[in-house]
């Protein structure tokens, strides 16, 4: 089998020894848009055009941050025939009745609970959980230990910062996180957060830009 991980920067480094445990006999190779050095290696792994993986056939995994990327990638994958591929680490633990859309990336320790419906390219960085009836929209990123509690909805795009807590809803009325919104470090969310907002603090606040 052919991988590629689209994003050679510190994540898709991350990413790397968990891929190579799960597919010891796959060929892997760090993908990105272009190669500025001929024969160029990161962590004894050849790095190739983008044009290159998608001549060879490879199965992506998009191990950038930025959503947008991702999106614009996936983008380009559907449009030339070329599948995503899906990490999930080991330690990563999935419970029952959970639908997951491809390109995800679930890293060490990761858990998503039960009746959970996640879009595509989703990350959940190390320690992360998500719990029972959540949604989580397409391109979202959790970063390292972020509790996303039952009944949370997650907007594409939106960003969670590290440490980060997510209130638990409920079903008539669950804890909103709106499209492009970003979560910061350590924030504890209670409230409905708007599309495109920064928040941060206990209880999570918006930044004032005055």
């Amino acid at each position: 089998m052919k991988i590629g991980i689209f994003g050679a920067g510190g994540f898709g480094r991350e990413v790397l020894p968990e891929i190579r445990a799960a597919n010891p006999n796959a060929d892997i190779a760090f993908v990105v848009d272009i190669v500025t050095k001929e024969d160029n290696t990161i962590n004894g792994i050849n790095v190739i055009s983008l044009e290159q993986a998608i001549n060879q056939r490879r199965h992506l995994s998009l191990a950038v941050a930025d959503w947008r990327t991702r999106e614009r990638i996936s983008g380009v994958m559907e449009e030339n025939g070329v599948a995503h591929f899906d990490m999930f680490a080991k330690s990563a633990i999935i419970y029952d009745a959970v639908d997951i859309s491809p390109g995800a990336i679930l890293c060490a320790n990761s858990m998503i609970t039960s009746n959970v419906r996640i879009g595509k390219c989703f990350h959940s960085n190390i320690y992360s959980y998500v719990a029972h009836d959540c949604v989580i929209e397409d391109y979202v990123t959790f970063a390292p230990r972020v509790c996303c509690n039952g009944n949370v909805v997650v907007g594409r795009g939106a960003y969670i910062g590290t440490g980060a807590v997510l209130k638990q809803g409920s079903s008539a009325s669950p804890l909103m996180i709106w499209a492009g919104a970003v979560i910061g470090m350590g924030a504890v969310v209670t409230k409905k957060v708007p599309a495109g907002c920064v928040v941060v603090g206990n209880p999570a606040r918006p930044i004032d830009r005055s």
